[in-house]
Formats: structure tokens, sequence, C-alpha cells
């Protein structure tokens, strides 16, 4: 089996201060992709920097305090990228990737957006150097009997049954519809190629949210959004067995604004 965790931590240094360092130590996951680290590696602590039994990278952005994705794995990569060649986005702390046996593992931090600004018209730009990128990444993949699967916050709720406030939410960033659309090329076999892996395990329910604001009483009502994905190529995608987000118990346990999301893979 092949398990693999993604979760955006909302700033690692505080996370590790609220629990994440032990849910670190009690994780089954084969693989750990992080997103909004927002921190050089020195300044994390050596707990959370190179813990015992992992293989650790990190890529931080080159604006301090800001993004920054991680991945941890339990055995060492044969190879790792930074950043998916992008001369506006390579340093920018959103993306590195790592080859295991037969599998590329990648964190993704796709950004957020505000409709109306330049974080929304870059936005824009990353979508589309990204989806040639995925293409390219499942055709290279599959020329070298790899599979691929990318996990992070998408920041994307791709259909109505992935957020509870759909209807107050349809001009806000995060649900627009040419994000929305943007989704279903990456999801079209045609296109982009790739499946939604925990929505294929789960494909008529409401959520699961990954995903609450720290505002009002969002998760004590389950008013969440499901934008953390693990995206698979179709072969990987059809050997999950189980895929599930790692709620915490109570509002007070959290650790961060995201729960983990966790797909068990069969190899």
């Amino acid at each position: 089996m092949l398990t693999v965790t993604s979760v955006n931590v909302n700033g690692l240094r505080a996370a590790a201060k609220k629990g994440f360092v032990e849910w670190l130590a009690g994780t089954q996951a084969d693989v750990l992709c992080l997103q909004e680290v927002r921190a050089e590696p020195q300044q994390l602590p050596e707990q959370v920097r190179t813990p015992d039994g992992w293989h650790v990278v990190h890529a931080p952005a080159a604006a301090k305090g800001r993004a920054g994705v991680s991945l941890y794995t339990r055995r060492e990569p044969d190879r790792i990228q930074v950043g998916f060649g992008s001369s506006e986005f390579d340093g920018s702390g959103r993306y590195v990737e790592a080859d295991l046996p037969g599998v590329t593992v990648a964190s993704l931090y796709l950004p957020s957006g505000e409709v109306g600004t330049e974080r929304q018209d870059e936005k824009v730009r990353f979508m589309g150097e990204f989806l040639a990128y995925l293409k390219d990444l499942r055709e290279r993949a599959a020329a070298d009997g790899r599979e691929v699967v990318v996990c992070g916050d998408w920041n994307i709720a791709h259909q109505r049954a992935d957020l509870k406030n759909w209807r107050g939410n349809t001009k806000n960033s995060g649900f627009l519809p040419e994000e929305r659309e943007w989704l279903t090329r990456v999801f079209d076999p045609a296109e982009g190629g790739y499946v939604d892996v925990v929505r294929s395990l789960h494909p008529d329910v409401e959520g699961p949210y990954s995903w609450w604001s720290y505002r009002g009483r969002a998760f004590d009502n389950d008013t969440g959004w499901r934008i953390d994905y693990q995206v698979a190529t179709p072969g990987l995608a059809a050997k999950a067995r189980k895929g599930y987000v790692e709620r915490a118990a109570t509002h007070a346990e959290r650790w961060s604004d995201h729960a983990p999301v966790t797909v068990v893979y069969d190899r």
C-alpha cells in the first residue's frame, strides 16, 4: 500500500506549536505533502525540519513569510524538482515534486486569488501555465511507465457539492465559473487526463470538506469548502482504496484551518 496525505498547514511554525508535531509522530502516511509552510527551513524547529524517519525537501517562497511547499517521504526520492519550469512562479514556493518507485508525487499550492485584483490575474496566469505542465508531466510519466499524483491546496471548489454555501460564492474567487471550468479541463480525459481521487471514491456526498474559515462557527457547523485535492493519473486513481479527511474532533484541537486529506492506494 501507498498512503499519501496532503495538508495546508497555514504556517508550519504555528502549526508545530498547536499539534502538528504530535500528529506527524502518529501518522501512517508514506508521503506527506505540505502547503503554505511560510518559513525558511532554518526557521523551523528540528523535529519539523528534519524529523526522524523522513526524507524532507522544503521549497520556500522568495517572498518571506508567504506560500512555501514541502514533501516528506519515508524513502529517499530518486529525483526532486522544485517548480515546474515557470519563469514567474518557480521561486514562489508553490510546487515541488519527487520521484518514488513507479510514481511521481507533487505538493501544490495554487494561488488563492481575489476578484478584481492582481492576485486573481496571478492565479489565472498560474492556471494557464500549470495545466500545460500537467499534461506534459502525465505524458512523460506514461512514457516512463510511471503514475502521477499532485496533492495540495488547489484553491478551487469544483462542484456545488464541494462547498456548503455555493449560492453565496458564485462571484467569489475559488468558485468562479472560469476557475471551475479550468478544473474540469484538468479532469477531462481528452485534455488534462487526471482524476479527482477523493470525489471518485465519494461521488454522491456533500464534501468531504477540507477547509473551514476561522470566522464564526464555520467548523462547528461544517460550513466548509473542499479545495484540497489528490489529483492522480487514471492508473493510480483506480488503485485508490479509501480516501478521507482527517477532521479534528473539536475546533480547539485544530492546528490549521485546513484538515489533512489522506488516500490509501494499492501498489
